[in-house]
């Protein structure tokens, strides 16, 4: 009994099995956070930044579009990751069963190199992926720096009326949009809104559910 409880446990393969959970937990925190996140900025554009529904009726349509675009990489991660370890399972139980400690088949060969490829190549579709997580964490880290800069200078309104978030430099509206920016009381009101941190904190939770991804595929 111990001699078979030791030769299961010497054909798991530990490595596929952490990056298995690795990728789950990543893509889990990526896609869900990321999601809601998405759904908040839109109502916070529609709420304190555009007044107009053909102001932010784009970036509507655009947000719509990427939360399709998170159930199909929920959706390929899942079966990938499966694939993935049953694979892994394969190469090492059933090779060491059948051919030896050291020994594979050449099928199994060709497998494991099919998935290290197709590995890598994500891997590097990811990185991309990655980076543009980080791009609504920067936006929210500098409107939030910009508030903490509003609750300093509350003694001088003057200043605060010079210290704006103005979603049209980022792209999330066109230039004509009305109002288009929040400026000083305003914008600290929006920044101590429950909507904004749940927002900024999915943002980050997202970007890390990302780097977790990454550092399951590499």
């Amino acid at each position: 009994c111990y001699d078979c409880c030791m030769r299961c446990l010497g054909g798991v393969p530990y490595c596929s099995l952490v990056a298995t959970l690795l990728c789950f937990s990543g893509i889990a925190l990526f896609c869900g956070c990321g999601h809601q996140a998405l759904t908040e900025t839109e109502r916070l554009i529609e709420t304190y930044f555009a007044r107009n529904l053909q102001d932010y009726i784009t970036l509507a349509y655009i947000i719509q579009y990427f939360q399709y675009v998170i159930y199909g990489l929920a959706s390929f991660f899942f079966l990938y990751c499966i694939v993935l370890l049953a694979e892994g399972f394969y190469t090492t139980s059933v090779a060491k069963q059948s051919f030896g400690e050291f020994r594979s088949t050449m099928c199994g060969r060709c497998l494991s190199s099919s998935f290290i490829v197709m590995t890598y190549v994500l891997a590097v579709l990811w990185l991309l992926v990655f980076a543009f997580s980080a791009l609504p964490v920067y936006f929210f880290y500098n409107m939030d720096a910009t508030c903490h800069t509003i609750d300093v200078l509350t003694e001088t309104p003057a200043s605060i009326n010079q210290l704006c978030v103005d979603a049209r430099q980022y792209g999330l509206l066109p230039w004509n949009a009305v109002p288009g920016k929040a400026c000083g009381i305003t914008l600290s009101t929006v920044c101590k809104t429950r909507e904004y941190r749940m927002t900024y904190d999915l943002y980050i939770a997202a970007f890390a559910g990302a780097g977790i991804t990454l550092l399951a595929l590499v």
